[in-house]
Parts: structure tokens; C-alpha cells; sequence
């Protein structure tokens, strides 16, 4: 059989009970195997290994000893839902692959990070299986492909029970660290009739959460962002709050013009809010950790882009550059503030900035003419 449940089967993706594997995970009692196989509602039963202790006195909760998350990138990836936006083409694929790699072998995450190795099931929902092939043989360099990584290019929608199918490949796996679906759109399915947006979104992550939950790994769901700049990156990320709101941690990949190819920003509930440097190496097809903050790679070329804009526009407010330039707009108000006290820009006081005045540099055999002579002619 292969590693993903069922894949093979002629009724794999049917609705119903037709080709949805049956779950028992492991340690659960006899008189709850029957259960298991019921209806998807009933999760803890269906996904979990124990049903979970769900109340206690205030001094019970105080003295109550509970396990460390695990985590499948150390401050970066934690255990439970985290979901992963970025524009198209911005390389969140490679990324994930990357980080599924690593923490497949046990290896370097992002270059630099060291991740304890476990079982990882990567969801490629976009990808046949020659590209997927091409970009996982990029990704390991030359290195022995891990066993211990199950990749699959199709899984049911959640409405057709696509849940259980990773709950069954977990009960398969008891020590796996990692889940990707990339995208979880091509998971999600459509809305419920008379649902609204945002009651949709959340149950739609809260269902991927709960096999999270119940198998105490790390999911990421891949998404995308919207066309709108937003100055909080959680405003980004396409959809209702309901996304974002379901889930453990979000995590956002853009890239910005400067050095730093990408920055991850990163928040959630066991997470710090932070935001971190990237250079993408195309040879190895990998993001990789660059050391400092991320404000520092990016300054210099920021401010440069800033400079194209105003030259390119006269006059031209913060707001208008941001929208210009896909750099965010709270990062525009600080920066163009720092370039007038550096004497980069100007300013008339009322939100438009300028390129300073200077004089025009002589051209041998030709008499130099200034900035003020140009504008008296």
C-alpha cells in the first residue's frame, strides 16, 4: 500500500464512506473503534488517539503538567495550524518543500536552523507529479531523498472527509512532526449553502486544527494574499479574518524590494511576532535565514526604490509611493522621515517629498548652469 492512505483506490475522492480510510488511532479504547469509523462531526472520536481532558477547577489547571509544544522548525513553525500566504510565484512552494525536507532528515531548515527529524506528509495540490519530482530533486542537492517524507498531488476536498485522510496517515505515523497542504484552497471546497464568509472560513480551518490538535504535529496551510497592501500583514492575507483567526499562527512571505530576496513575518499564539530575512538561492531551489534583523537588509535598497518614485513623481505622498512600489506603507512613512533628516528628500510640511535641489555638474567646455538658473529660464 502506498505511504498516503488509500491513494490508489478506485473511490479515492468519492463522497461518502467510499475510499475514506477507516481511523483508529492509536491507543484508542475498543468500545471507541467502532466510532472512529462514524461521521466526521464527531472529531475527537474519528481523529484523536484519547479524548482530551476538557475542564478543570482553577486549582487543577494551576497544578496540572502539561507537555512543551513540539515544534517543526524551532520559533518558526510550531505545533498546531499555522497558515503560510504569499502573492503567486513568490516561492511559498519551495519554501514548505524545504522545510519539509529538513524536517524529513532532521536537517538545516531555512539553512541555518537545526529541526529534529520525524515523518512529514506533503500535500502538493498544484503540482503533477514531474514537476513536483524536478523541484524535490532541486531542493535535496544530491542528497539521498528521505523516506520518512510521503508526498501526495491529490487529496478530497474537506466536505468529501479530506481530514480523515490525514488523520488516517497520522495514525499510521505516530511520531510524525509535519503537515503541508499547498494550497488549502484546492482542499477547502466550496462554502455552505446559507453560510457567511467568515463563519465559513474559520470552520474550514478550525477542521484542519483539530487533526493538528489531536495528533500534536505542525500543520501548514499554504493560501495566498490579496491585491490590496495593508500596513498589518495579517490584513494580507486573502480572505475573512475568519483564516486567521482559527488559526495557531500566521505566517507571511513577500518580497520586498531590497538585499533580502523575501521576509517571513511571523505571529500567532506560541509564536513572538517577528520578521525575518530571506535570500532565496535559485541553484538550490531554498530559502535560506539571513543573520540580523530583517529592517537591516532591506534599508538601503528601500530607500533607493523611494528615491525611483519621488524622481519619477515629484511631489508624490507616502501612501501613492507605497502603492507604487509594493513596499508597505507604514515602512514608507518612517523611511521617507529618515531621508529628510538625512538630506535625501524634502519635504513641504503638508505629506509631499521631493528630490533636493542641487546644483547641475559642469560639463567640460560647456558653462555650468544651476538648478536656479533652469527654473528663472
Amino acid at each position: 500500500m502506498s505511504g498516503w492512505p488509500f491513494a490508489d483506490s478506485p473511490d479515492y475522492g468519492d463522497s461518502g464512506d467510499r475510499g475514506v480510510p477507516e481511523v483508529s488511532p492509536p491507543n484508542q479504547a475498543p468500545d471507541q473503534q467502532g466510532r472512529a469509523a462514524g461521521d466526521i462531526g464527531d472529531s475527537r472520536d474519528t481523529l484523536a488517539p484519547s479524548r482530551p481532558r476538557i475542564s478543570w477547577t482553577a486549582a487543577e489547571l494551576v497544578a496540572e503538567e502539561f507537555p512543551e509544544p513540539r515544534w517543526a522548525v524551532p520559533g518558526i513553525v510550531p505545533q498546531g495550524c499555522t497558515l503560510l500566504a504569499g502573492p503567486p510565484k513568490v516561492g511559498k512552494s519551495w519554501l514548505t518543500l524545504d522545510l519539509g525536507v529538513s524536517v524529513a532528515t532532521g536537517g538545516k531548515a531555512l539553512g541555518r536552523l537545526d529541526v529534529p527529524a520525524g515523518p512529514v506528509l506533503y500535500l502538493a495540490l498544484e503540482d503533477p507529479p514531474r514537476r513536483l519530482k524536478d523541484r524535490l530533486l532541486k531542493v535535496l542537492a544530491g542528497d539521498p531523498a528521505p523516506a520518512t517524507m510521503t508526498l501526495a498531488t491529490t487529496c478530497p476536498p474537506l466536505p468529501e472527509r479530506g481530514d480523515k485522510r490525514i488523520a488516517a496517515w497520522l495514525a499510521q505515523h505516530p511520531d510524525a512532526r509535519l503537515v503541508v497542504v499547498d494550497v488549502f484552497t484546492r482542499m477547502r471546497g466550496p462554502k455552505p449553502p446559507g453560510s457567511r464568509d467568515y463563519e465559513a472560513d474559520y470552520a474550514a480551518v478550525a477542521q484542519m486544527k483539530a487533526v493538528a490538535d489531536a495528533y500534536g504535529v505542525a500543520l501548514i496551510l499554504v493560501t495566498h494574499v490579496r491585491k490590496q497592501e495593508a500596513d498589518d500583514f495579517l490584513e494580507t492575507v486573502s480572505g475573512t479574518n475568519g483564516l486567521a483567526g482559527a488559526a495557531d499562527a500566521v505566517a507571511v512571505l513577500r518580497r520586498p524590494r531590497g538585499k533580502a530576496d523575501g521576509e517571513l513575518c511571523i505571529t500567532g499564539r506560541d509564536v513572538e511576532e517577528a520578521t525575518y530575512a530571506l535570500e532565496f538561492v535559485a541553484d538550490l531551489g531554498a530559502w535560506q535565514l539571513l543573520e540580523g534583523p530583517a529592517a537591516e537588509h532591506v534599508l538601503a535598497n528601500t530607500r533607493a526604490t523611494i528615491l525611483a518614485a519621488v524622481r519619477q513623481e515629484p511631489g508624490i505622498r507616502p501612501r501613492l509611493i507605497a502603492n507604487a512600489t509594493k513596499l508597505e506603507h507604514g515602512l514608507v512613512k518612517k523611511t521617507v522621515q529618515r531621508m529628510v533628516d538625512a538630506g535625501q528628500l524634502v519635504t513641504d510640511g503638508n505629506g509631499r517629498y521631493f528630490l533636493p535641489v542641487s546644483p547641475v555638474s559642469p560639463v567640460p567646455g560647456v558653462s555650468g548652469v544651476s538648478a536656479e538658473d533652469e527654473e528663472e529660464g
